[in-house]
């Protein structure tokens, strides 16, 4: 038994271990900024459920022509970049349209084969053009410069001897719908624009409204989410990302031609709600009033149901494209299923002190060092002591201060380890849409369980050297004989240092992502 639980019993060491979780509760909250989302004040109420598109009766249907499949070869500055075109066999004058890849696609061959071959087969000559290799990565993403890239694709397709030129537009999704406005600003010619699953806030923005989606989708207790600001605020380790902040309001009034806008009611990652209104507005605004806004019942991100490319949308997308320029101002302006937001897409909050990921990084570093430098110093006391067959008793560190020397930086480790594994986890149960309590919920228990765990070992810590102290000054008060002394020797001292303080940095590290919440 220690000295502490002989002294205070559990009482005092729960007492002092509730002291420690109320100030870690506070540091965290502190720390950093909380979530808190505002509600969608209004949802958009849609009153046809059609989403046919007047005009398009006439037009061509999907699967009347052969589809003929080629791999070319664009020339984008220094670059050669592979593209495939999908053309209808022996049709000629044919509308065209160029592809622009979300953030998931980059390949030539397998990005958009459903869309393409719908509009090929209906008389429809697409490209789709490979990303550039140098925009494929997280961390670097430059608009400006891969809407010049897209453009020469638009210039390339001009140039086919089956494409009337005055009739290429664009298909943009997901992260293309903020690059195709860009186009449309340095070639006001474009003959449409189809943004389709369009997020029209910025990065994010759109990265902080999916993650509290797919969390929420994911069941997770509400104390998780507060890491959202803290994290997607967050700069990368190592620079990057420099596109996060990147606006496209200033483009939209850019987009003069006829613009198709479309969304799966089940993609939870986008704003749908608030990007079908910011588009209107600012379109309406700008002159435009050649808007349809379609909205496709079960269908996801890329506007699929159950991995299949939703019929009803490529019949629309095919119709409309046929038809322009009549198809431009169909009505109603706004059909479909009837979409939902919870939360508004908002800009998040910068983290306050932890807004570099250097910062982070450095911080968890120095932790782990000092906590592995604890530790080495201790073995190497360990054998230095065995060796020169040393008694226990005169050894560097207290008997119960060297238990908790070695439970403390343990725990702390595993709980550090265990809140990496439950943000994985959970991570992969929020993209696949799927639920687990077992998952979500137990794991949560077990890593804030195993934290307090960690306060409890340095509760018992920090009452042994009380009750050390207390009993010094008792001793010397008698006349006594003073206990010895709880740490002798500058190998002790290292190795007690450098392990107090490595613990410290990972607890407060915990304390930052939310594992000693308290609701504060």
């Amino acid at each position: 038994m220690s000295v502490a639980r002989a002294r205070g019993g559990w009482g005092r060491t729960a007492t002092t271990t509730a002291a420690f979780a109320v100030l870690l509760a506070v540091v965290g909250a502190v720390a950093g900024p909380t979530w808190d989302p505002v509600p969608v004040p209004e949802q958009l109420r849609v009153s046809v459920t059609d989403t046919s598109i007047a005009g398009a009766e006439g037009t061509t249907p999907v699967g009347t022509h052969d589809v003929v499949t080629e791999r070319v070869v664009l020339t984008i500055g220094d670059d050669d970049v592979d593209a495939t075109v999908r053309s209808p066999a022996g049709v000629a004058g044919t509308p065209g349209v160029v592809f622009v890849h979300g953030a998931g696609t980059k390949e030539s061959d397998k990005a958009f084969v459903g869309q393409a071959v719908a509009l090929a087969s209906a008389g429809v000559t697409t490209v789709v053009p490979a990303k550039r290799p140098e925009f494929s990565s997280l961390r670097h993403r430059d608009y400006e410069e891969m809407a010049r890239d897209y453009a020469a694709a638009v210039a390339y397709l001009r140039t086919l001897p089956t494409v009337v030129p005055d009739r290429v537009g664009v298909y943009a999704e997901s992260e293309g719908t903020w690059i195709a406005p860009l186009m449309a600003r340095d070639d006001p010619t474009l003959a449409f624009v189809a943004l389709v699953s369009a997020p029209v806030v910025p990065p994010r923005a759109q990265a902080a409204f999916a993650v509290d989606s797919y969390l929420r989708n994911t069941g997770v207790p509400e104390s998780v989410f507060r890491a959202i600001p803290r994290a997607v605020g967050m700069e990368l380790p190592g620079g990057g990302i420099d596109y996060a902040d990147f606006d496209v309001d200033p483009y939209l009034p850019a987009l003069q031609m006829p613009v198709l806008v479309a969304y799966g009611t089940d993609d939870s990652s986008m704003p749908v709600v608030q990007g079908t209104r910011d588009i209107i507005s600012a379109l309406t605004t700008a002159g435009n009033g050649d808007v349809l806004v379609r909205f496709y019942g079960g269908a996801n991100h890329g506007i699929k149901v159950d991995g299949r490319l939703s019929p009803a949308f490529a019949a629309d997308l095919t119709g409309w494209v046929l038809g322009l320029p009549e198809t431009g101002s169909g009505t109603p302006r706004v059909a479909g299923a009837q979409p939902f937001q919870r939360y508004l897409a908002l800009d998040v909050p910068a983290p306050h002190w932890f807004g570099s990921g250097d910062t982070v990084l450095i911080i968890v570093l120095v932790g782990l060092s000092l906590v592995g430098a604890g530790g080495v110093i201790t073995a190497a006391m360990r054998v230095r002591d065995r060796r020169r067959v040393v008694p226990r008793a005169e050894r560097g560190v207290d008997g119960v201060v060297a238990r908790q020397l070695v439970l403390l930086p343990v725990l702390a480790l595993v709980t550090l380890a265990g809140l990496v594994a439950y943000l994985v986890a959970i991570a992969r149960l929020a993209v696949d849409y799927e639920r687990d309590a077992w998952v979500v919920w137990g794991g949560w228990f077990a890593v804030r369980l195993v934290g307090l765990a960690v306060l409890v070992v340095a509760a018992v810590l920090v009452e042994r050297v009380i009750d050390h102290r207390a009993g010094t000054r008792e001793a010397l008060e008698l006349g006594e004989e003073p206990p010895r002394v709880l740490v002798r020797g500058r190998a002790a001292w290292c190795a007690t240092g450098a392990t107090v303080a490595g613990t410290s940095i990972v607890v407060l590290i915990l304390a930052y992502w939310g594992v000693y919440q308290l609701g504060i």
